[in-house]
C-alpha cells in the first residue's frame, strides 16, 4: 500500500513564500519549510529536488501574482501604483524578482513575460509599438528603483514620499508618451 502524501507542492510553496516574507532568502531553506508544512525534509525532495528550484518555484509564483494584478490594467499611473503596492505587500518576493541578485535562482522566461506583459501593453499605448519596450523598460527601472529604495529605508532626507512617487510617475508617464 503506498504512504499518503502528506503535503502537495502547491502547500511547499506556498510555505516558502511566506518564510521568504518573514525570513528573507536565506531563511527559505528545505528544513524550514519541511517543519512548517509537518514533514521531514527529505520528503520535500520528492516534490522539489533541490533549494534553487524552490526559491525557482516561490519567484515564477510571485511573477505569476504579480502579473495577475497587472492584467487589464490599462492606466499607467494605476499600473505603477500597482507595482508599488505589491512591493509593499510582499516586499522580499518583489525583491526576489526584481533584483534577485546573482545567487537567487530566477524564474523561468515566461513567467517574467508573462508578468511584464500589461507593463508593454501600457507602454505601446503612450509611447507607439516601436518605442513600447524602450519605455516599458524605463517606466520598469524607474519605479523598481524607488519601491527598492523605499522598501530599503533609503529615503533619508524627509519630505512626503508619496508625493515624490506621484511627481515621478508623472514625470516618467509624460515622458514616455508620445507628442
Amino acid at each position: 500500500m503506498p504512504t499518503p502524501e502528506r503535503t502537495t507542492l502547491d502547500e511547499i510553496v506556498h510555505t516558502a513564500s511566506a518564510l521568504l516574507e518573514t525570513e528573507g532568502v536565506q531563511g527559505v531553506t528545505m528544513q524550514a519549510v519541511a517543519e512548517r508544512v509537518g514533514v521531514r525534509a527529505p520528503s520535500l525532495y520528492k516534490r522539489v529536488h533541490s533549494r534553487d528550484r524552490l526559491i525557482q518555484l516561490v519567484a515564477e509564483g510571485s511573477l505569476s501574482e504579480l502579473a495577475r494584478r497587472l492584467e487589464g490594467v490599462d492606466d499607467p499611473r494605476l499600473l505603477a501604483d500597482t507595482l508599488r503596492a505589491f512591493g509593499h505587500e510582499r516586499p522580499a518576493a518583489f525583491q526576489l524578482v526584481m533584483s534577485p541578485g546573482a545567487e537567487a535562482q530566477t524564474a523561468s522566461a515566461q513567467f517574467g513575460e508573462a508578468a511584464s506583459a500589461s507593463i508593454l501593453r501600457v507602454a505601446s499605448a503612450l509611447a507607439g509599438p516601436d518605442d513600447a519596450l524602450e519605455a516599458a523598460r524605463t517606466l520598469t527601472a524607474w519605479a523598481v528603483g524607488f519601491i527598492g529604495m523605499e522598501l530599503n529605508g533609503t529615503f533619508k532626507l524627509g519630505g512626503d514620499v508619496q508625493a515624490a512617487w506621484e511627481f515621478g510617475v508623472a514625470r516618467i508617464v509624460a515622458a514616455i508618451t508620445l507628442d
